[in-house]
């Protein structure tokens, strides 16, 4: 799977850590940065991972900072892309069955590292439900336009 992955400063080790696991497991990694730990704008990484997502480059996307907040808030701001902040794993197996979500946000400073490649695992390995759920993940594609 093309999956793309950002952070900022404050998440710069769990990115690496995670861009590591994802090319193990056989995955293409788009890494749209930052590549140190130096002090930097969130939006412009986030932005840059979610526009791969929403052009169909990458069919999902990992979004790190220090809470995930910034960095959820910034790709969702991108037409298409459906980011769920999450702190543990059935978040994100729900996210992915009900809300169609293609990208997933964590936070560094919240999620160890152990937890935050369960998380990862679990949002990747699940399948959108459809059915109803498709009906409602419409109005929410609705709400854009």
């Amino acid at each position: 799977m093309n999956i793309s992955i950002a952070c900022d400063h404050g998440a710069y080790a769990l990115k690496e850590r995670l861009k590591a696991r994802l090319l193990e497991q056989g995955h293409h990694v788009a890494d749209c940065g930052a590549h140190s730990a130096e002090s930097c704008d969130y939006p412009d990484f986030a932005a840059a991972a979610a526009r791969l997502v929403a052009d169909g480059s990458c069919a999902r996307g990992v979004v790190l900072c220090t809470t995930g907040i910034g960095m959820s808030i910034a790709a969702n701001k991108v037409k298409g892309v459906r980011c769920a902040l999450c702190h543990e794993p059935l978040s994100a197996e729900m996210t992915r069955r009900h809300n169609d979500a293609n990208m997933l946000a964590m936070g560094a400073a919240i999620t160890g590292e152990a937890l935050a490649e369960r998380i990862l695992d679990v949002f990747l390995a699940t399948e959108f439900e459809g059915g109803r759920h498709q009906r409602r993940v419409d109005k929410v594609t609705a709400l854009e336009n």
